[in-house]
């Protein structure tokens, strides 16, 4: 079975999908599936195995388990923009992002000394939505000199064809009333 198979079947068996929500809490987003996650990081590396990639990028907190998995697989490190600075990280990129599910506004930092104007990035996370962590990502990118090389998540839920996703909200939609 595909990993689009794979992620079908178990939301079917144990995640909801009701109109934009989608429910992954048991095996994705709050309770992790890792045999699942790595499944689905090994299609996302494979979309991008002929790029040069330097580093994998993602946000705080939901995108970090499938950022390692790529990483793991397209051998490269993998870095997350963090929602809270931390006292050690004195020189950072920062831009501000809005989450959909969480209803809120935040700051994302990346520290200086992880990114620079050489690294060919490409960001990943669980859902893509409204596009807001992307856009904050794209600003510290730019902040950086680094580069975006693409995006992939698991579920876009966006009318947007520019993202590399595993499922999109119509293979969702289709599914359910089929």
């Amino acid at each position: 079975m595909s990993a689009a198979e794979v992620l079908l079947e178990r939301i079917h068996q144990d995640g909801e999908i009701k109109g934009q929500i989608v429910k992954v809490d048991q095996f994705l987003n709050h309770m992790v599936d890792p045999v699942l996650v790595h499944l689905l990081g090994d299609d996302i590396a494979a979309r991008f195995s002929n790029s040069s990639i330097t580093k994998i990028l993602t946000a705080e907190t939901s995108g970090i388990m499938l950022a390692q998995a790529v990483a793991l697989k397209l051998e490269v490190p993998f870095v997350y923009a963090k929602k809270k600075r931390p006292i050690t990280m004195p020189e950072y990129f920062a831009a501000a992002s809005y989450s959909f599910t969480k209803q809120e506004s935040t700051t994302l930092y990346v520290s200086r000394e992880v990114l620079d104007q050489e690294d060919q990035v490409l960001f990943v996370d669980d859902f893509f939505a409204k596009g807001s962590t992307l856009k904050a990502i794209e600003e510290i990118l730019s902040q950086a000199g680094a580069t975006l090389v693409g995006a992939a998540v698991i579920i876009n839920k966006s009318q947007r064809r520019d993202i590399e996703a595993i499922l999109t909200l119509d293979d969702l939609h289709a599914t359910v009333s089929n």
